[in-house]
């Protein structure tokens, strides 16, 4: 009898994971893209331009709306609840081998931290690496919690996070929206200007940071913000610990390995989808008839969509999971499952590649290339992640990082070829 397409025995990995993880590698390029094109304030809106670019185009509002509404927030919420799920994996198979399942984490996550602070010096400041690596020692004291427990702690974090700073942001967030319909006071006028300032100001800065030559450029943030994944990893800490925690006890409740029925699949598909759509069908057209205006931008992306990230989050994982079967059978699917299998490679290879292309030690594009002509670099890197994953897997046991990573946390060097 053959086994089912969600397991892979000669390996025993859960494909399924690897399958979804695949497809969430290759949305975050479609988030991140922005964000290697243009300086990190341009990633909430289009409305700040720069560069070559001029004044934003009908088209590149409609290309950050398709990216706003597909994969923005959810991409980033299924790959946090799959990393949750991929650090009880990991340390049930130490533990099955009668090793110290807690401790190798903890060795594993420490040198993810390692790598993340490098991603950020050498090439890029939109780092998740750090972040997960905090976010993952936060979480697992919380690995023996009862599921029920895990998911109501987590929910509450996560509901309480996005509710409060989204109350935080609000004064600020009405003023711009006073000062635009004409009715503002004039502490609103000169909060909305001095933020808005503020932006263009650090807009500057990340442009010449990120035109300057390579070794200038690690000089410059080791000098102005070494510290700057600590930053990132605290700012969105409410948002990454609790999916890592309803990734953990999703996994526990077998939803990656063949455990939920499907009709139970199909609900959470069903019900995260549809009401998780209709949330971000509503922040859209709010944002797409106000031009998506910048000051509140960070806080709509950031906190306002945080409901909606969670449930279309959920809902396509449920989807994913559902079609896993079948499309692990098919070509594409085989290579989902390849990129996601060397998802931490794929990402940092995405980063070298496009920082390379957009930065000043590179090509130096960055300025130049609109919304619309971002998509291509899109599709161009995911026919990349597609194209070499699974003939590397083919003769290797594990992507170059995955190898470098594990080798690293066993401290030994591990067997590479297959």
């Amino acid at each position: 009898m053959s086994a089912p397409p969600s397991a892979l025995p000669s390996t025993g990995r859960i494909a399924t994971l690897d399958l979804v993880r695949g497809a969430a590698v290759l949305g975050i390029l479609a988030v991140n893209i922005a964000g290697f094109a243009g300086p990190i304030a341009s990633t909430d809106t289009p409305a700040l331009t720069y560069g070559a670019l001029g004044t934003a185009t009908r088209g590149d509002e409609a290309a950050f709306a398709l990216v706003f509404l597909v994969f923005e927030g959810k991409m980033r919420a299924i790959f946090s609840m799959l990393f949750g799920a991929s650090m009880l994996l990991f340390m049930e198979r130490a533990e099955a081998a009668g090793r110290n399942g807690t401790w190798l984490q903890l060795r594993r996550l420490g040198w993810l931290a390692l790598f993340g602070w490098l991603h950020y010096m050498l090439l890029w400041w939109g780092d998740i690496l750090f972040v997960y690596a905090l976010a993952g020692m936060l979480a697992l004291p919380a690995r023996r919690m009862p599921v029920g427990v895990m998911i109501g702690f987590a929910v509450l974090m996560f509901a309480l996070w996005h509710g409060v700073m989204t109350l935080a942001g609000l004064p600020l967030d009405l003023a711009e929206e006073h000062v635009r319909r004409g009715m503002a006071s004039l502490d609103q006028h000169r909060d909305a200007a001095g933020a808005l300032a503020d932006i263009h100001a650090r807009m500057r800065g990340d442009l010449a940071l990120d035109g300057a030559p390579f070794l200038s450029a690690i000089a410059q943030k080791w000098a102005q913000a070494p510290l700057w994944p600590l930053q990132m990893a605290l700012y969105t800490l409410g948002e990454t610990l609790p999916l890592m925690l309803l990734g953990m006890a999703l996994y526990r409740k077998g939803f990656f390995s063949g455990g939920w029925p499907r009709a139970r699949l199909r609900a959470v598909a069903g019900v995260g989808l549809v009401l998780g759509g209709l949330w971000t069908s509503a922040l859209l057209r709010w944002a797409w008839t106000r031009h998506f205006p910048p000051v509140a931008m960070p806080d709509v992306m950031s906190y306002w969509a945080g409901p909606e990230h969670l449930m279309m989050g959920l809902g396509l994982m449920a989807l994913l999971v559902l079609a896993a079967p079948r499309l692990l059978e098919s070509r594409l699917g085989r290579r989902l499952a390849a990129a996601g299998r060397m998802a931490f490679s794929n990402y940092l290879l995405t980063t070298l590649v496009m920082t390379f292309l957009f930065h000043g030690w590179g090509l130096g594009l960055e300025g130049h290339v609109g919304r619309v002509g971002q998509l291509g670099f899109v599709l161009a890197g995911w026919g990349l992640m597609l194209a070499w994953s699974a003939p590397w897997l083919a003769h290797f046991r594990q992507g170059p990082l995955e190898w470098a990573w594990r080798s690293l946390t066993e401290w030994r060097v591990m067997v590479m070829r297959g």
